[in-house]
């Protein structure tokens, strides 16, 4: 055990007298030593040499306390580390900030305290199956937002502005999943072209708030600033989900400088193969999750942001990368292991981007642990086709009943899901019905960056037009989209910006557009972003309203013992039970969906009956042809049209009650969602 006064707890901890600095170095087996660098005003150098105990190198200086800035000097006679005599950050430092005169990948460690005053915050441990996920990044959320003040866009402080709040609980979304906060840097590829990391996945500091979205600060101003951020998420009932890249840092691959982990321990933080850096991550270099250091490194990091910043859960990028053990993917690794026995982090969220960029074991889509949830591009590809006209039909309802064929077997539940049609990694929604291809020219790389197989369409002109027929297409196909991705089985994920009708100009890798490319136009939004945003809402609403579209089990096709309908049914574009062989044809372009409305959750330890209503989907994705849909459902059952994608905020000016057996119209590219009261129920 550590704790505070322990001198072999790494980082650095004041206390009232002075700070203890820990640090792990590889430095003493290759004949070499440590040195603590603190770091004046001035920028003059206190150099004081380290003790070393097993490969932790501790001091500690009286008089030193919060604000003071520092890094390490490592020197070795031979082999690794890497980087002998480079000034060296912590990987442990709480905060990082700029060298003053110097380049953009020049930071100095800060000693900070800690302290807060969090009141009476508490996580709020919403299920996974009343979740609506919100992924965004700090800066272009705020960045022209008109009632934010210029001080506060585009940090911390700004996120937590009343008017952000207010837009993120009207919207009904109950998480938001941050793009990576932890000090990041931007690679020198991009500096040599004037561009920027802008999304950060290349972090070099694990337990810092990058210094970058801080409006109070950079001498460690940044951490009670961003503890500030969380309070009032909280207070407004939205969980944080922070985006987290721990399967490479920011030094880079061969020849690129020693920043810290390599030039502290090199042999022991990255993986090594044939004398070379194993790379599964396309960045240079992958840590070595399957070494205690580095896995003590990622597990301290987890821990600290949960019990000492207060996050709810983290979404793991490349999560494929931190469950090899030598160089394949195990599935029993000790990063799953310690993950799952650890009081701390099995009780937050667990999110996995489930693949890496390693030769031949790198899409693990459907084979993470129980407990953890994955980013499901299957799901993405089975949506975007269908709407697209060339999708299969079979595809479309597996993906839209959960995914059983992913996560059944594995004894997981819908909830392992995270369904996404859009996230950072791509193009935005409106990019997706308008343009037909990727235009990335701004990156500077000659459009060869960025994937080709977008699935999306651009229904008549590539790019922005005026053409009225056009415009509705792509609004229409909007909606459609969003409220496939709203009413489905599993955990939804919106893309920040989408509910507004975001673009990035069709770029889909916009990861060096630190500009109004990426950045949320607030000033801009016209009728139809308006319209849209009443829709998502209207959309998301009806999703919390139905326990049957929030299902916790997988769909059985089934009736419960006294039940007068099937859990699920699934019917054809007339309302006539879908024939097997219907699924795998090409001309099916129509798929109803009646959900019961009476359920019990077997999950529930009380067996408490979820009763709402009976809930209808139609989806028909022919471009031309309009579906006469029978209406099924229980004895005296009564439809009312829920929402209705043919109108701009989904609210249909025709709420004609209709009794089964009657036929309900369903246009092309359009869905419908109808409710019937069970019999007795009362609100």
């Amino acid at each position: 055990m550590t704790g505070p006064g322990d001198p072999f707890r790494p980082g650095a901890h004041p206390d009232a007298d002075g700070t203890s600095f820990a640090v792990f170095s590889s430095a003493g087996a290759h004949g070499g030593h440590v040195d603590l660098c603190l770091v004046g005003p001035d920028g003059d150098e206190r150099r004081v040499p380290m003790t070393a105990d097993h490969d932790m190198w501790h001091v500690r200086i009286p008089g030193v306390g919060p604000g003071q800035r520092y890094g390490y000097r490592v020197s070795v006679s031979t082999g690794a580390p890497r980087g002998t005599g480079a000034l060296l950050l912590d990987p442990y430092a709480r905060a990082m900030t700029p060298v003053p005169g110097a380049g953009p990948r020049d930071l100095h460690g800060v000693v900070v305290d800690g302290s807060f005053d969090w009141g009476g915050d508490a996580p709020p441990r919403r299920p996974w199956a009343d979740t609506v996920l919100y992924e965004v990044h700090v800066k272009g959320l705020t960045m022209r937002h008109p009632d934010v003040p210029p001080e506060r866009r585009g940090t911390y402080a700004g996120l937590a502005h009343p008017a952000v709040l207010d837009h993120l609980t009207s919207l009904g979304v109950t998480a938001v999943e941050l793009l990576p906060v932890h000090q990041f840097l931007t690679e020198p590829f991009l500096l040599d072209k004037g561009l920027t990391n802008y999304w950060g996945y290349s972090t070099i500091g694990f337990f810092a708030p990058h210094a970058g979205f801080s409006a109070s600060g950079t001498q460690g101003q940044q951490v009670p600033e961003f503890k500030a951020m969380v309070r009032a998420l909280h207070e407004a009932g939205l969980e944080v989900i922070l985006d987290v890249v721990y399967n490479h840092t920011a030094e880079g691959g061969e020849g690129e400088a020693a920043l810290s982990l390599r030039g502290l321990a090199d042999d022991v933080y990255y993986r090594h193969h044939g004398g070379a850096y194993y790379d599964t991550t396309g960045t240079g270099n992958s840590l070595a999750a399957g070494r205690p250091e580095a896995l003590r490194l990622v597990m301290d990091s987890l821990r600290y942001w949960v019990t000492e910043m207060h996050v709810d859960g983290f979404r793991f990028d490349l999560a494929a990368a931190l469950a090899r053990e030598e160089l394949a993917v195990d599935h029993l690794s000790a990063f799953f292991t310690l993950v799952y026995q650890d009081p701390v982090l099995n009780r937050v969220k667990l999110i996995a981007e489930p693949w890496d960029v390693g030769q031949w074991d790198s899409y693990q889509v459907g084979r993470f642990p129980a407990g953890w949830t994955e980013w499901n591009d299957r799901y993405r590809d089975a949506v975007r086709t269908f709407w697209r006209g060339d999708g299969r039909a079979g595809d479309l309802a597996v993906r839209l009943a959960g995914s059983s064929d992913l996560y059944s077997a594995a004894r997981r539940s819908p909830d392992a899901s995270i369904n996404v049609v859009t996230t950072h990694d791509g193009m935005t929604l409106h990019d997706l019905v308008t343009y037909s291809h990727k235009h990335n020219e701004a990156n500077l790389e000659g459009g060869r960056d960025g994937t080709d197989d977008n699935r999306g369409a651009n229904y008549g002109v590539e790019g922005e037009t005026d053409d009225p027929a056009v415009v509705t297409v792509r609004e229409r196909q909007r909606r459609n989209l969003l409220a496939t991705l709203l009413l489905s089985q599993g955990v939804p994920m919106l893309l920040g910006g989408d509910e507004l009708g975001r673009t990035q100009g069709g770029n889909n890798n916009a990861y060096c557009q630190d500009n109004e490319i990426s950045w949320y136009d607030w000033p801009g939004l016209g009728d139809s972003g308006r319209a849209l945003l009443a829709f998502t809402r209207r959309t998301v609403a009806l999703q919390a309203a139905q326990p049957a579209l929030r299902r916790r089990t997988f769909l059985t096709g089934t009736a419960p013992e006294g039940a007068e309908l099937p859990d699920a049914t699934w019917y054809d574009h007339d309302g006539s039970p879908m024939a097997a062989h219907r699924w795998d044809d090409p001309a099916t372009r129509c798929v109803g969906l009646l959900l019961a409305g009476d359920l019990v959750d077997p999950l529930d330890p009380h067996g408490r009956p979820q009763r709402g209503d009976d809930v209808l989907l139609v989806l028909n994705s022919h471009w031309q042809d309009t579906a006469r849909f029978v209406l099924p459902g229980r004895a005296g059952a009564v439809w009312t049209t829920a929402l209705d994608t043919r109108h701009a905020e989904g609210t249909p000016p025709d709420t004609t009650a209709r009794r089964a057996g009657e036929v309900l119209e369903v246009p092309p590219r359009t869905v419908v969602v109808a409710t019937a009261p069970l019999p007795g129920r009362t609100e």
